[in-house]
């Protein structure tokens, strides 16, 4: 589990295929003081996707994707260079400053526009219909791992306000209309919608 409070920016090294091309390992580069104290296989959140670490070396560790995960998210876009969001994953006593954040993302949004406002951004995003049912004014949603609360919803879009901190730490400082973003839905929307589909 993860809180949606990205702790380091890393940057996209290398892309390598494995499992006869099929699936990919990517080796991001952080600053060595983010991996104090991991361990072989432990949770990264990258971009909001959870992911294992197979290696760690100091100053980078590489992650597995599968083709799965490839085509289910915006990895398989991903190119050396790329920034990504971290989050190392949570501990019991930890401070939970954004929402409770699995990793497991729901689908790709794409960003509509950017637009100041006073002395923040409001971003819109627009989303599959199979989603946008489940995102509620001042509800929280996790967009490439960042926890934030929807301002309001306009059919298959949403909007979020970004303050300058959150552009400086987080990868919303690279992004452009067009660009996909991960999108994971509050778990709780999620188990209600379930609920719904069995009601008589």
């Amino acid at each position: 589990m993860f809180t949606g409070i990205i702790t380091a920016l890393g940057t996209l090294r290398e892309v390598l295929p494995v499992g006869g091309g099929h699936d990919m390992r990517l080796v991001i580069g952080v600053s060595p003081d983010f991996l104090t104290g991991a361990e072989l296989g432990c949770s990264i959140a990258c971009s909001g996707i959870c992911l294992t670490a197979v290696e760690l070396n100091g100053d980078s560790f590489a992650v597995d994707a599968s083709a799965e995960t490839l085509s289910r998210t915006t990895m398989g876009g991903w190119k050396a260079g790329d920034r990504v969001n971290l989050e190392r994953s949570l501990r019991l006593g930890d401070e939970l400053g954004g929402h409770l954040v699995s990793g497991h993302v729901d689908g790709v949004g794409r960003v509509i526009s950017a637009l100041p406002e006073n002395a923040s951004v409001r971003w819109r995003f627009g989303v599959p219909a199979d989603l946008a049912k489940l995102i509620a004014v001042k509800g929280s949603i996790a967009v490439d791992g960042v926890s934030l609360t929807v301002n309001e919803v306009d059919g298959e879009s949403f909007g979020v306000n970004i303050i300058p901190h959150t552009t400086a730490v987080t990868s919303f400082g690279t992004l452009q209309p067009g660009d996909g973003v991960n999108i994971e839905i509050d778990t709780l929307a999620r188990y209600v919608a379930r609920l719904l589909e069995f009601r008589a």
